[in-house]
């Protein structure tokens, strides 16, 4: 009988182990993955779907961004997801905020019986969750969201949830830096390109300089109060001068 149950815990103990260099090997691979994701949307749907495809408990999940001092939800796995955020951005509560604004991984048991957002918890009960964990992203001092998960049953998520959950928010996070320095690359490189394009039209209609085409652009976008290169967009895509001719 003592060989027997020996055998029993040198399977456990290898089929656990076994288990958790899957779950190590499938991380690696999704940091690869998402590291080499230049598009920042495309990398916030592929870490939604990996929490839910990798964190025990997580029926649906979802990532709030932090942009200009605003939260918002870019990404989520269901429309469930934007309805309980959605919630929460009406009451200005529940873990996700939390998880941002405290630096912390917050967890709900029980969503019917929640008391530290009691207005959240019960718009978030009758939506139909009952359990949610949320864990702060952030990258060098710099925070940047929340990925969040959501289940309908309660006690959905255990420490083990909470561990991998916290892995997989590591590497989203670095992808995430990545992805946004890629997309404010891209829009600069963009931008330049298009102004570039204005002054080359207004340079050949007027037979004026570059620096007085761009002056024009720039006295344009300060008088519509709009941004330069919506300025040059316009003038680009629709011929029409930014100010009027007799001005140059």
């Amino acid at each position: 009988m003592t060989d027997d149950r020996a055998g029993d815990v040198r399977g456990h103990t290898s089929s656990g182990a076994s288990a958790d260099a899957g779950l190590a090997q499938r991380l690696s691979d999704l940091a690869r993955s998402l590291e080499a994701e230049p598009d920042l949307d495309e990398t916030l749907q592929r870490i939604v779907r990996a929490a839910v495809d990798n964190i025990p408990g997580a029926a649906h999940a979802g990532v709030m961004l932090i942009e200009k001092r605003t939260i918002t939800t870019p990404a989520g796995s269901s429309d469930l997801v934007e309805r309980v955020d959605q919630a929460q951005y009406d009451t200005d509560q529940g873990p996700c905020l939390d998880a941002i604004r405290d630096d912390a991984t917050v967890r709900v048991e029980d969503m019917s019986a929640e008391q530290r957002w009691p207005q959240f918890a019960q718009r978030a009960a009758e939506l139909g969750v009952r359990s949610m964990l949320s864990f702060q992203l952030f990258v060098r001092d710099r925070d940047l969201g929340a990925l969040n998960l959501y289940a309908e049953e309660p006690h959905a998520f255990d420490n083990e949830a909470e561990q991998v959950g916290l892995l997989l928010a590591s590497h989203a996070a670095i992808a995430m830096m990545g992805a946004q320095q890629q997309h404010h690359m891209r829009s600069a490189l963009a931008n330049r390109d298009l102004i570039g394009q204005a002054k080359g039209v207004l340079m050949e209609r007027y037979k004026i300089t570059a620096d007085r085409a761009f002056a024009l652009l720039v006295r344009a976008s300060q008088e519509s109060n709009a941004k330069l290169h919506d300025v040059a967009r316009q003038v680009t895509e629709t011929g029409q001068d930014p100010v009027r001719p007799a001005r140059v």
